[in-house]
């Protein structure tokens, strides 16, 4: 069950369903990952010998240090919360596609881009909507990393 969001201050600065078209697109700031991140991450959340040796990840299919596929979609979230997606009241997810077409290795420097593919107001709650997003996020050689087509929940503006 969702509860209601209260608005604040801090949501005026946001968009709303209503300010959204299709073909609208947004892009973060940057983020540098550091091979103490890649590892600290994975030795909590990801075990796995290429997210946390060397000489394990060199002799994997990874040939080298590579970041954990759920450490790569976190920093997208960070980017997307910190202006990547400015939507009014947060990015709700309701769910989503998500691939990892190549490896996040230390050192690489992200940022994502996200286009508006779908916008559906809902019928029975008028007061929001569904709004589709490719996500994409690359490193300093505009290589894809992530690929994330979520659906999330925007609030229209309270008349």
């Amino acid at each position: 069950m969702m509860t209601e969001l209260h608005r604040t201050h801090e949501d005026d600065a946001g968009l709303y369903l209503d300010d959204l078209q299709i073909g609208q697109r947004f892009q973060s700031g940057a983020y540098v990952i550091e091979e103490a991140q890649i590892k600290a991450f994975a030795a909590e959340f990801d075990p796995q010998p290429f997210h946390l040796d060397e000489r394990a990840a060199q002799a994997s299919i990874f040939q080298g240090l590579a970041a954990s596929g759920w450490h790569t979609a976190a920093i997208a979230m960070r980017l997307l919360v910190d202006g990547g997606l400015p939507f009014a009241h947060g990015i709700v997810g309701l769910g989503g596609e998500v691939a990892w077409p190549r490896p996040t290795r230390p050192d690489d420097i992200l940022h994502v881009e996200s286009e508006i593919v779908e916008i559906t107001p809902s019928r029975s709650k008028p007061h929001q909507g569904i709004v589709t997003v490719r996500v994409t996020m690359v490193n300093q050689n505009e290589e894809a990393v992530y690929l994330l087509t979520a659906k999330l929940l925007v609030l229209r503006r309270q008349k």
